[in-house]
């Protein structure tokens, strides 16, 4: 009989995190052999819109209510986030007592409002094993150290998605070191990006920069923006397109009209297709003031793309490897990204090549095969 994981990752959005819980679920589901059964806990409707793909995948999705509550929280806005997910821990606490009880003997792996479940296992005594998924490196206020202390001896293993944040989490001296282990997200699905790699437009002497992300603070297109209106006026043969939807469209859009560069600029969107966008451009940038660890620069480094990104906490320096695989920055410091993008234009090609050659190398350690081979060695060798 398989062995049931349940994932826990109610979203607000399809950000990494989204992407990581689905991704991981499919690697289970297709290299198990069956051992492992995936599914994924449906709190409030926050899955109903990806239910086709998850059963396209064989991923079974368990569903608190019939009734989709998640379609009438708010989304946006730091306030009106915290209230979401307030009234998602009041509408799963009863539900979700009654199946971490009916589901005892099985894996619990928790992603997102990490809170609810620890506290009710520490409430509770529930039996299931528990792995705890960290990422971002989370604010470390009182009531989350205490959670963390009184559910170290209740967890089997605390997950990191890169090198980095698994030593910045031992330092802090709250779990027992031997729990942490570095899983890499399983960002790349090899063979569904190939399907899409696809020019979206012949190449010509202009070149592509591309940025993709939600249009937030912490993606901070803002200080792109000024960086490359500012690299205009150096180079005049680039062009940057902006993939992505957000609160800060509208302020990115005035930026744009403000300092007449629309002929240089592109916001699209949300696209169905990254990986071609990818495909037709020269360089790939990333701008954040963090990230976890950075699904677009793994996304990028594997379909070939020069990168700059910043330095920022927690992936980019790791997958760039501290400057080698690409150009790092310092995050929102003003001119750094402007000299970085004249630093690329007078590259040597060879210098090029080899850096993207290496990032490639380094992406492929967040494959969905290899996240499955370190998930599942932690859990068949540690018996859980």
């Amino acid at each position: 009989m398989s062995k049931k994981v349940l994932y826990w990752a109610p979203c607000l959005h399809k950000v990494g995190t989204y992407y990581s819980t689905i991704n991981s679920a499919i690697s289970v589901q297709k290299y198990s052999k069956n051992n492992l059964k995936p599914i994924i806990i449906n709190a409030c409707g926050e899955w109903n819109d990806t239910e086709e793909l998850l059963r396209k995948n064989n991923i079974e999705v368990i569903k608190f209510y019939k009734t989709n509550y998640f379609k009438y929280l708010p989304k946006n806005g730091f306030l009106a986030s915290r209230f979401s997910y307030l009234i998602i821990i009041i509408l799963s606490i009863f539900p979700l007592i009654k199946f971490l009880n009916k589901n005892k003997n099985e894996i619990l792996i928790i992603h997102l409002i990490t809170i609810l479940p620890l506290f009710l296992k520490l409430f509770f005594n529930f039996k299931i094993k528990t792995i705890l998924r960290i990422s971002g490196y989370p604010k470390l206020n009182l009531f989350r150290k205490k959670i963390w202390e009184f559910s170290n001896s209740n967890l089997e293993f605390i997950t990191c998605p890169t090198i980095d944040l698994s030593n910045q989490i031992k330092k802090i001296k709250i779990f027992d070191e031997k729990k942490i282990v570095f899983l890499p997200d399983a960002v790349l699905n090899i063979k569904n990006i190939y399907k899409d790699l696809k020019d979206v437009n012949e190449r010509n002497d202009i070149k592509k920069i591309l940025a993709v992300g939600r249009l937030t603070k912490q993606k901070n297109f803002i200080y792109l923006l000024q960086e490359f209106e500012k690299f205009l006026k150096v180079k005049q043969n680039y062009r940057l397109t902006i993939l992505g939807e957000g609160e800060k469209k509208n302020q990115l859009e005035k930026f744009i009209k403000e300092k007449k560069i629309s002929e240089y600029v592109q916001l699209k969107g949300r696209v169905k297709n990254v990986f071609s966008y990818m495909k037709s451009s020269d360089l790939f940038v990333l701008s954040s003031l963090w990230e976890d660890p950075g699904f677009v620069i793994i996304e990028a480094a594997f379909c070939n793309l020069f990168i700059i990104s910043s330095n920022c906490p927690n992936g980019p320096t790791e997958i760039l490897d501290k400057g080698n695989a690409g150009i790092l920055f310092n995050s929102n410091e003003k001119n750094a990204l402007l000299n970085s993008l004249i630093k690329f234009d007078k590259m040597d090609k060879d210098l090029i090549f080899k850096k993207k050659i290496l990032s490639k190398k380094n992406s492929l350690r967040y494959s969905i095969y290899r996240h499955f081979k370190i998930l599942s060695k932690i859990i068949y060798e540690s018996k859980i």
